[in-house]
């Protein structure tokens, strides 16, 4: 559906209707002009920006994020010279030294969300709108694009640059170092995606493969009236209050609310918070020198940074790795029993209280990352090399279950016991 279509709708009158994917409140899209953005008169939320002709621009910008993403994995980040010994890192050489230090788990979830799930959502999101003219496989379409928007919060390409920025920085004054070619393929790469991204309007790219809800004038649009699909926000009409099978678009399975929200996510906040305490116990990696062994923990490296004057660097891995990861948790069990004792007061505020933990629960991935692209440089046999450490296996898996108890989270729920004191 292009935006010279929905005018059209608009021209006799039929409505687009749209929910709030974090309140739930459905809102009526007819008024929009071709550029700008819809936002939830309740809390706030952008609901849709609608971008001219950006589905050929998208299109062109990920052709171009692909070739960049192959340079960037072909030749080295960086290089690393120390006693006459030359050593290179690259995306896939992180992983591998990690896999050969025996952390197969570290080594799996960065090759994962570092090199395997930027290249999908790229390949996805060029096969998606290629495909878009077709008439046939809406329902392949549909599922490719639901996979890719899957796949968005899980690919942490921008949040891999900053750990390799935080390795660089602990590194240069101990080592000769030199920039590759490929470091600056990754950054334009970035670049390009958040390019491709701000510049493509998802429901557009949604209308195209299927209309979304509309209503004649004068019909009735009551929030319990509908269904909204979690993965493409497509309503879908209903009189009941159970699930209702799946969406007619993208074959997501419909619900209310999502099933066993605060259960799911009071699992995943109660195991993340006891991982957080062997995460800062034991080391997350040893630094050998010459033969001799010398564990960090998270915070003895940040102590460490602070020592040699490095105050930036340590401000910010403090920030991924201590303030984030706690701050998380406490929101979300006050967003957890602020549900359960059914509380009206700030409804609005503690939305944003959830979008803003949704945001930053990636960035805390920077100190995996950084051991990552240590332990590929400084291995350099009996002169020096960096091992990684059983504490960073438990503040990976931290880092991953609060993301997951996050999206678990259903911030409708937020808004069912009403917003009058909102």
């Amino acid at each position: 559906m292009t935006v010279a279509a929905a005018k059209r709708d608009a021209e006799v009158g039929v409505e687009i209707l749209m929910a709030c994917h974090d309140c739930g409140r459905i809102h009526s899209l007819a008024d929009m002009r071709e550029t700008g953005t819809a936002v939830c008169t309740r809390c706030g939320a952008v609901l849709r920006r609608y971008r001219p002709d950006g589905i050929s621009r998208a299109l062109a910008l990920n052709l171009a994020a692909l070739l960049l993403f192959a340079v960037a994995n072909a030749l080295p980040l960086m290089t690393m010279t120390l006693a006459g010994r030359e050593q290179a890192a690259t995306l896939i050489e992180g992983v591998l030294s990690l896999y050969r230090e025996g952390m197969w788990q570290l080594a799996g979830l960065v090759l994962l969300v570092a090199i395997l799930f930027p290249l999908a959502r790229i390949l996805g999101s060029i096969w998606v709108l290629t495909h878009l003219g077709a008439a046939w496989h809406n329902w392949t379409l549909a599922f490719v694009l639901r996979f890719v928007e899957a796949l968005r919060p899980w690919a942490m390409t921008e949040v891999y640059l900053l750990g390799l920025i935080v390795a660089w920085v602990k590194l240069r004054d101990l080592a000769h170092l030199e920039l590759g070619l490929a470091l600056g393929a990754f950054v334009l790469f970035i670049l390009i995606m958040i390019w491709a991204a701000s510049t493509l309007d998802m429901q557009e790219v949604w209308e195209r493969i299927t209309p979304q809800a509309r209503v004649r004038p004068g019909e009735t649009i009551a929030d319990s009236s509908w269904l909204a699909c979690h993965s493409c926000h497509q309503l879908v009409r209903t009189g009941h209050d159970h699930e209702h099978g799946r969406c007619p678009r993208c074959g997501s399975a419909l619900h209310r609310r999502k099933p066993d929200s605060l259960a799911r996510t009071t699992a995943l906040v109660i195991a993340a918070a006891i991982l957080y305490i062997p995460a800062n116990l034991y080391p997350v990696m040893t630094v050998v020198s010459l033969g001799r062994g010398e564990p960090d923990t998270i915070m003895s490296g940040i102590k460490a940074l602070i020592q040699l004057g490095m105050y930036p660097v340590a401000l910010i891995v403090f920030f991924a790795s201590i303030t984030v990861p706690v701050l998380k948790l406490i929101g979300l069990v006050y967003l957890l029993v602020s549900v359960r004792v059914r509380s009206l007061r700030r409804s609005r505020d503690r939305t944003v209280l959830y979008r803003m933990i949704e945001a930053v629960g990636r960035w805390s991935m920077v100190d995996i990352f950084m051991i990552s692209i240590l332990v590929a440089l400084v291995n350099l046999e009996e002169i020096a090399t960096i091992e990684p450490g059983i504490g960073a296996v438990a503040f990976a898996s931290v880092v991953v279950l609060t993301m997951i108890a996050s999206s678990a989270f259903d911030p409708r729920l937020i808004w069912d016991c009403g917003d009058k004191a909102s």
